[in-house]
């Protein structure tokens, strides 16, 4: 059996509530399965299902009764301990110019791809968590997915909506054959303009300590600073199986600095970031 992880990642956000669903399925060596992963600014949740109950087409994801895709979500789960129902309208994606990953898309063998499918996106609904309801209303949506064999062994990952706009992050160590480097992806969406910070347009990490990421490409400097070091766990792949737990702060207080050439395009902290810190 062929080691392999695919997930897609839905982020919901209000002034007053987050909520993020990731649907994946995984096969290693010894187990395949498929699984749903919830994760509040409260706590984490998961239910597991059957490979077999994992199945995708034009109309998007499908696990069990659950429902993932490009124009919502719908989530009927009861299970010992788990009692989730949520129904969720995204209203136009906002994609990107093309592929985040760049030219590395054609490299073959990389133990992670990752994809951007909607900077932002108006979204309604509503959303209960074992007896929790929560309102999307007027809210804002981010979705991205991941595939491969394993997530990278350190990394860190933020997303956060910022005035007119959205922003995500990821550095990484990346593996190629017998070469590691630290590979960046990252967009700043502002003012309906793409800034794009990436190893393949020449980023480079200059510090990534106690949570604060400083990277420069060229004349752009963004900075990314996790303050509250918390989090939930999470399942995340490890040759292809789900074996590795990770944390993630959903909505957490943290701090943006974008710069070019020298002049701040915009400055926040928040309380409402999405953060990932794996170093």
């Amino acid at each position: 059996m062929k080691e392999y992880f695919y997930g897609r990642y839905f982020k919901c956000q209000t002034d007053s509530d987050t909520v993020a669903f990731i649907a994946s399925y995984s096969k290693s060596k010894e187990h395949r399965s498929s699984l749903i992963q919830i994760i509040t600014a409260d706590g984490a949740y998961k239910a597991d299902f059957a490979y077999e109950d994992f199945s995708e087409d034009k109309n998007g994801i499908r696990i069990g009764n659950c429902v993932f895709s490009d124009k919502g979500v719908h989530v009927d789960i009861d299970k010992p301990g788990l009692l989730v129902k949520a129904d969720i309208v995204f209203g136009a994606p906002t994609p990107l110019e093309y592929d985040i990953m760049g030219p590395f898309r054609f490299v073959p063998f990389m133990e992670c791809r990752h994809s951007v499918y909607s900077m932002s996106h108006d979204v309604s609904g509503t959303v209960a968590i074992n007896g929790k309801d929560m309102r999307m209303d007027g809210g804002k949506g981010y979705t991205e997915g991941d595939r491969g064999v394993s997530f990278p062994r350190v990394y860190s990952w933020t997303h956060s909506f910022i005035e007119d706009g959205s922003l995500m992050l990821s550095v990484a160590e990346i593996p190629i054959g017998k070469i590691r480097f630290t590979g960046i992806i990252g967009v700043i969406y502002t003012g309906g303009k793409e800034y794009r910070i990436a190893t393949y347009k020449g980023a480079k990490a200059e510090k990534i300590e106690n949570g604060r990421i400083v990277i420069r490409q060229k004349d752009m400097e963004l900075t990314a600073e996790l303050i509250e070091k918390s989090g939930h766990g999470l399942k995340a792949p490890k040759n292809g199986g789900m074996s590795r737990i990770i944390r993630e702060n959903a909505s957490c207080k943290a701090r943006y600095l974008f710069k070019i050439k020298e002049k701040t395009v915009f400055e926040t902290v928040t309380d409402r970031a999405s953060f990932e810190y794996e170093f």
